[in-house]
């Protein structure tokens, strides 16, 4: 057997004493970073040394696809960071606050009971359970970025390096993406310290008919409002009972959401200019800079045509599904002393996010805020006034039914349609009418104008 080594042994080689040091030691040891500095600095030592880890593994072992288990150690160490248990009191008032949002909820919507009991999670049970879609959302990211490193650092590599850079062609793929599934990991662990139920982000993380609250969220949520934590408890879990009603009821609608925010996912490119500016300064040893890059967004381009009308489906049907559960949470809790002050909170807080919902703009360029809210919840209560709860919630049944971004603005056609089909007369004709009309006429024409002969006299004889 030959001793010599390959080009790909030689750069692997390289790099792990870059991320070892020279002896091959850890950067943590007795020569390496000092923990004390890496505090005053601001930088949390315990996640660097995850990072550090993940990059090793990729060193070691690399391997076609991005190895997500770094996203789930870094969540579950935020997660756990300062995480307390749940008290038994705190199971039986939510337990209770569900009960009761439940049998509301019966008056408020058409829509059925999902028939699963309701759930109190942990932060770190938040995170196992929704990992999976948050991996589904940022992997076409991840996979531009780790292919956009791989092709920056190649074309700055001089002629004579080429072929140790294309021998280790995976291995470069498998650092980029255990530094963006590193950085996923920190946002999805912030994200579980600020989200209060399943629903809360928008997007569906939970499986469908599932409905949670966080009980450590939900306690600091009500710190200086002065409303009273059981009249919290019934409106989040009406709105929670109400989101899972919805995406249990409209199987199509799940779908629906997370092929939109993929539609946009996949249209991400990297700035490539930018890459290669910070790939001529790239330390493995020192991945901060390259970390700062993607925690900023700085490495994602404006978006490009296709995915701002991505965004905009995406935000439409957001839109719809917050409005007609902040409609149905408000009907089913109108009981509630504080409903109104209750409900202002809610829609300032969905409106401004968190810091944790900023970082994930940042990484995958995607905001997850329905910027018409206000103006969906209008328009499923002018319904709802109209012609009545069934005929309202009838609209999630198909796809096709939904309202459109002109129903929000005017839902007087809208109504107007269902009051026709509840009467059962025809539909009140509209643009869409007409233009259909307009294109049958057309194609007759041209029909009629095929059967004639050349002169255009008349039909040609058979």
């Amino acid at each position: 057997m030959s001793d010599e080594n390959t080009p790909d042994d030689d750069f692997q080689e390289m790099l792990r004493r870059l991320l070892g040091g020279a002896d091959g030691a850890s950067p943590f040891g007795a020569s390496g970073i000092d923990p004390e500095q890496l505090k005053r600095m601001g930088v949390d030592p315990a996640m660097l040394q995850q990072m550090m880890g993940a990059l090793q593994g990729a060193m070691s072992g690399a391997s076609e696809g991005i190895d997500w288990g770094a996203t789930r150690v870094g969540a579950l160490h935020l997660a756990n960071q300062s995480s307390r248990g749940i008290a038994s009191t705190q199971r039986a008032d939510l337990g209770q606050a569900f009960q009761l949002a439940d049998l509301w909820l019966t008056e408020a919507t058409a829509l059925d009971a999902t028939g699963e009991t309701p759930r109190v999670f942990t932060r770190a049970e938040w995170v196992e359970q929704t990992l999976a879609v948050w991996q589904e959302l940022a992997e076409p990211v991840a996979t531009s970025i780790a292919d956009a490193l791989t092709g920056a650092l190649s074309a700055q590599a001089p002629e004579e390096m080429q072929g140790m850079i294309q021998g280790a062609q995976r291995m470069l793929r498998a650092v980029g993406g255990s530094l963006f599934a590193t950085q996923l990991g920190q946002v999805v662990g912030r994200l579980s310290l600020e989200v209060v139920s399943g629903g809360d982000v928008g997007i569906p993380v939970l499986p469908s008919g599932m409905a949670a609250i966080l009980p450590q969220n939900f306690a600091d949520l009500g710190d200086g409002l002065e409303i009273p934590d059981d009249q919290l408890a019934l409106y989040f879990a009406a709105r929670e009972l109400a989101h899972a009603r919805l995406f249990k009821h409209a199987r199509w609608l799940r779908l629906g959401v997370m092929s939109q925010v993929t539609d946009f996912a996949r249209g991400i490119h990297v700035d490539t200019d930018a890459l290669e500016d910070l790939a001529t300064r790239f330390d493995p040893s020192h991945p901060e800079e390259l970390q700062g890059a993607l925690q900023s967004g700085a490495l994602l381009p404006q978006q490009t045509d296709a995915q701002r009308a991505a965004l905009a489906r995406l935000e439409h049907m957001l839109a719809l599904v917050e409005g007609w559960v902040d409609v149905v949470a408000a009907d089913a809790t109108s009981r509630v002393p504080s409903l109104d002050r209750i409900a202002e909170v809610t829609r300032r807080r969905r409106a401004a996010g968190g810091p944790a919902e900023d970082a994930l703009a940042a990484l995958v360029g995607l905001e997850l805020r329905p910027r018409r809210l206000r103006e969906a919840a209008a328009m499923w209560r002018a319904v709802g006034d109209a012609v009545g709860t069934s005929a309202r919630d009838a609209l999630w049944d198909y796809p096709d039914l939904v309202p459109t971004p002109e129903d929000i603005d005017d839902p007087t056609a809208l109504i107007a349609r269902l009051e026709a089909s509840l009467r059962g007369d025809s539909a009140p004709r509209d643009e869409m009418d007409d233009a259909l009309d307009r294109l049958l006429a057309e194609a007759a024409g041209s029909d009629d104008g095929d059967d004639q002969d050349e002169t255009g006299e008349g039909p040609r004889p058979v």
